[in-house]
């Protein structure tokens, strides 16, 4: 479904400004079928440029350190890259180019769920699943559909997922979410109760408190997402009530996030936190550190058997 639209909706945009810059053409305006082609290029990147002035604004005015202009500028730059990668190709016409990995040695090798944010799907996992391909490392990437609907709807197929890496691979899966990921993840972990042990959950960029932008959402999910918001209290009173019992927690994000701001509500409460400098909403997916994260985490001991975190 997310695939199909943004198919649709990038195929006809392509011929919806091939027609117009091909139209100023021939009616003899070429300076103006050059302006729209730019324009088309560009506009990702000022929209981009926007959020981040407005990161800096909210974080400074929530009293946040503020991250160099430099490195905005470099975080800006590499989303510009980012986002058209995932949202023009992978996205639309790669959802399914890379399955998930179960290697021949499967039994006894842990592995790793991998959740998608908002609006996305499976594709924007893909360096990642050839990646585990490569290292051995079983792993599963889900598209959650449809988008936009209550948090909570997505925990039946969070937790068959959970249930078939457990039942294939004989060890606690690790949980690794981008973004809204994060707080599905969460979201399973409470209708779980403990049930199902797992080594624990990693979060990238993840709005565990909610985000600023999530304001201008009007969906149900983007609802939920709004700091404060009523469904991120009770998920946090119902995670207190059972502190002892959850899984390690590790926050990856970044200062120079236009996505998830102000900064201190990318980072789960009582875990353990990474910042990573210079990266984008989208683009942390793409630092090597990110990815390190993850395969250290693996490569640790067995489910969490409880304690504080």
């Amino acid at each position: 479904m997310i695939a199909r639209w943004q198919r649709w909706a990038v195929l006809l945009g392509l011929a919806g400004l091939l027609a117009g810059v091909g139209g100023l053409w021939q009616t003899g305006h070429p300076a103006l079928a050059g302006g729209l082609l730019v324009l088309a290029l560009v506009m990702h990147a000022f929209w981009l440029g926007v959020t981040t002035l407005l990161m800096r604004a909210v974080q400074a005015r929530a009293g946040q350190p503020l991250p160099p202009w430099r490195e905005s500028v470099r975080a800006w730059w590499a989303e510009c890259r980012a986002a058209p990668r995932v949202f023009a190709w992978r996205q639309p016409f790669r959802s399914q180019a890379q399955p998930d990995v179960w290697p021949a040695e499967v039994p006894g090798r842990p592995g790793v769920l991998l959740v998608h944010g908002y609006l996305c799907n499976r594709a924007v996992w893909n360096p990642w699943l050839q990646r585990c391909r490569q290292l051995g490392i079983p792993a599963l990437a889900l598209t959650l559909e449809p988008p936009g609907v209550d948090l909570d709807r997505h925990v039946p197929a969070l937790a068959a997922a959970v249930q078939t890496l457990w039942e294939r691979t004989g060890q606690p899966p690790l949980l690794v979410g981008h973004s809204m990921g994060g707080l599905l993840l969460r979201a399973w972990l409470r209708a779980d109760a403990g049930r199902t042990p797992c080594r624990g959950l990693v979060t990238v960029g993840t709005p565990h408190l909610g985000t600023w932008l999530a304001h201008w959402g009007l969906s149900p999910s983007a609802r939920q997402m709004r700091p404060g918001s009523n469904w991120l209290r009770a998920l946090a009173a119902d995670e207190a009530a059972r502190a002892s019992g959850l899984p390690p927690v590790l926050s990856l994000y970044s200062p120079c996030d236009s996505i998830v701001f102000p900064t201190r509500l990318a980072v789960w409460p009582g875990g353990e936190a990474l910042a990573v400098a210079q990266a984008g909403h989208v683009n942390l997916l793409e630092q090597p550190a990110v990815f390190e994260a993850v395969r250290q985490r693996l490569q640790q001991g067995g489910a969490a058997e409880g304690g504080d975190v």
